[in-house]
């Protein structure tokens, strides 16, 4: 796990100054790797990478940037979880390492662009080809490793961090379509960030970079395709033989490992699977979990005890108060680049600085609500089409494989959610699929008076929505389907952003076992009656791996997925702090928020919305980036940052 960044010129000339320019983007994302780092410049200094190293695999020879005999270089981030096979595969290729970086170099030697399809784990990684003069990046299937560049002038920057580019910019700039992303769904679609100038590498493409051109290319799917001809049974053992296998490719690691304990029934699978596997090699293992001590209803740690005992596993807690929140929100912000998904980025920040304290590596449980379908909205949705089928005498057309009276026992999961139910049935009713699903994810409707929306443009995020939702990879078989393939590519992904930027703001690798792509690609080969049986949310997984699990977990219908009293705590502990920023200058200049309105809104918020979390990130946002551009571009001067790169730490955070 580490950080990357380089700069190319696209014409093939020396860009000036490029040692230094690769220290500062090394500095910027030191906390990314700082068991060790690394610059390489090629003979003419037109193109160079800077690596930041966290040891993990090979901690005597796994250096970078790494070469091999061939004149290839390559600056990488992430874990090869299959490298061991790979390795005896490659085994004509003169191995120097004991390294997953080297067998990439390899890789890439035999099959050339086509390696990523070798590869099983996560990555983000650029390789420079000196015989062809020729730039190759690539990122994961599932944007676990992150990956952002910018074109500036003649010169492509590319960096593991937005922060890291942001000295290249002329000008800070807020990219308005992305920004109108962001206000619906809390995330940005396709390549766009909250920055005009700096895009973002998707999951599952790779970019190359060649005579000054440069193509970004697909090179893996999942595809939707139905099997209707096996059983329950089936699928429920294939998927323990699939998770079981991912989670024991994932335990690979040269330093001891842990796992956050949530007391969902992912990161609790994944715990007490990990747990076994450890305890054979007899390896210690442990878990971290967090808690907010308002209330049944924002403490989850007594089903992570559950787990932890039944598993014999260590756990340590994090207790995370309102004080915390006040001191640490503004570093979230800032290791986050930009706002993205809601506010579990701060408890997460939280208990990945605990698990830091006695980790290296943690496992987490991530992706298994997209694969498998665990998030209530999808039951809210499926429950108004099953009663529109049952109006209209339509149930047995379109495959309602779940009937509202097999819903019916389910519905008290939605006892936290009926401020959402009246929002979402307030109109609309029986609507089409796509505008209802829009509806139920849309949380600009609650935006109207405190965005100046007239000066974001004509842009519609949901025709944008639309050409993700009905993917042609998708079967128009199921509306679940539908649903949880819009949230696999676009929510899981900032998802993953929270998780990749929380956990490396304090030199800590996130492991996620559930994005194996033999394990997603079965996933979508089931059934919606398989997965989401009689309404319940992630029915096969649940019957595959209960075994696992506490009783307290395979019952339990109240998962709010870490629940933040952001807004119990706006009522009295943290008041001040909010409405002092609220009420700043400096956000009455934004020109696309309005103060007085937004001031209005403090405190008339439903105990989980996320509105006053939206406009707080953005405002913070703003004064960390854009109101210190300046600074940020002050570290290419050679003689301010030669006092600056001195320093343990940069002011610009």
């Amino acid at each position: 796990m580490c950080g990357i960044a380089g700069i190319l010129n696209l014409k093939g000339k020396r860009y000036g100054n490029l040692s230094h320019h690769l220290n500062v983007m090394n500095h910027l994302q030191k906390h990314r790797g700082p068991d060790g780092s690394g610059i390489w410049k090629n003979r003419n200094e037109s193109v160079g990478f800077a690596h930041r190293r966290l040891t993990i695999i090979d901690l005597q020879t796994g250096t970078q940037p790494m070469q091999d005999p061939y004149g290839n270089t390559i600056c990488y981030n992430g874990e090869i979880y299959n490298y061991l096979e790979l390795r005896k595969e490659l085994s004509d290729y003169p191995f120097k390492t004991t390294s997953d970086t080297e067998v990439i170099l390899a890789a890439y030697q035999k099959w050339g662009d086509d390696c990523v399809n070798h590869l099983r784990g996560m990555f983000a990684f650029a390789l420079w080809d000196e015989a062809n003069q020729r730039l190759f990046c690539a990122r994961d299937r599932f944007g676990i490793k992150p990956f952002y560049f910018a074109y500036v002038g003649d010169n492509l920057f590319f960096a593991s961090e937005v922060k890291t580019l942001i000295p290249f910019l002329p000008e800070v700039k807020t990219h308005n379509e992305a920004l109108k992303d962001y206000l619906v769904f809390q995330f940005c679609l396709g390549t766009k960030t909250l920055f005009e100038d700096i895009q973002e590498l998707p999951p599952a493409y790779y970019l190359v970079v060649e005579n000054g051109h440069h193509n970004i290319s697909k090179y893996w799917e999942v595809f939707y395709e139905l099997d209707f001809s096996h059983t329950p049974q089936y699928f429920e053992e294939k998927l323990r033989e699939l998770l079981s296998d991912s989670i024991h490719l994932h335990t690979r690691a040269d330093v001891p490992i842990g796992a956050y304990i949530s007391g969902g029934i992912d990161s609790s699978i994944v715990a007490a699977i990990a747990s076994q596997y450890q305890a054979q090699d007899n390896l210690s293992f442990v878990g971290f979990t967090g808690k907010f001590s308002l209330g049944q209803e924002y403490d989850e740690s007594h089903y992570a005890r559950a787990l932890a005992s039944q598993h014999n596993i260590p756990l340590y807690e994090v207790d995370i108060t309102s004080q915390d929140f006040i001191d640490s929100i503004e570093s979230v912000i800032y290791h986050l680049d930009f706002p993205v998904a809601g506010p579990g980025s701060f408890p997460q920040y939280h208990v990945s600085k605990l698990a830091a304290k006695h980790r290296k590596v943690v496992l987490g449980g991530q992706g298994g609500d997209e694969i498998f379908g665990g998030y209530t909205r999808y039951l809210i949705a499926y429950f108004e089409q099953c009663i529109k089928a049952a109006i209209n005498g339509t149930m047995q057309e379109g495959n309602f494989i779940v009937t509202y009276e097999s819903i019916i026992p389910n519905l008290r999961s939605l006892k936290n959610y009926q401020p959402l139910l009246q929002e979402f049935w307030k109109e609309g009713l029986f609507d089409s699929l796509d505008k209802r699903y829009y509806r139920l994810i849309n949380r600009a409707s609650s935006l109207e008076n405190e965005i100046a929306w007239e000066g974001l443009g004509d842009y519609s995020p949901f025709e944008a929505f639309q050409e993700i939702f009905h993917g042609k990879n998708v079967g128009k078989e199921s509306y679940f389907d539908s649903m949880t393939h819009f949230d696999f590519k676009t929510l899981l992904r900032a998802l993953l952003h929270v998780e990749d930027r929380m956990s490396m703001a304090h030199s800590l690798e996130s492991r996620v076992p559930f994005l194996d792509h033999p394990l997603v690609e079965f996933a979508a080969t089931m059934p919606s009656n398989i997965k989401f049986k009689d309404g319940t949310l992630k029915m096969v997984l649940l019957n595959a791996m209960r075994h696992e699990l506490p009783g307290t977990i395979i019952n339990r219908k109240d998962k709010m997925g870490f629940p933040v009293p952001l807004n119990e705590w706006l009522k009295s502990d943290i008041k001040d702090f909010v409405c002092d920023i609220f009420a700043s200058r400096r956000l009455r200049e934004r020109p696309y928020f309005n103060q007085a309105e937004i001031l209005k809104s403090l405190g008339g918020e439903s105990k989980f919305g996320r509105k006053i979390w939206g406009l707080l990130s953005l405002e913070l946002w703003h004064r960390q980036f854009h109101d210190r551009a300046s600074e940020f571009r002050k570290l290419l001067d050679n003689t301010a940052a030669s006092e600056m790169l001195g320093k343990e730490e940069i002011t610009i955070s």
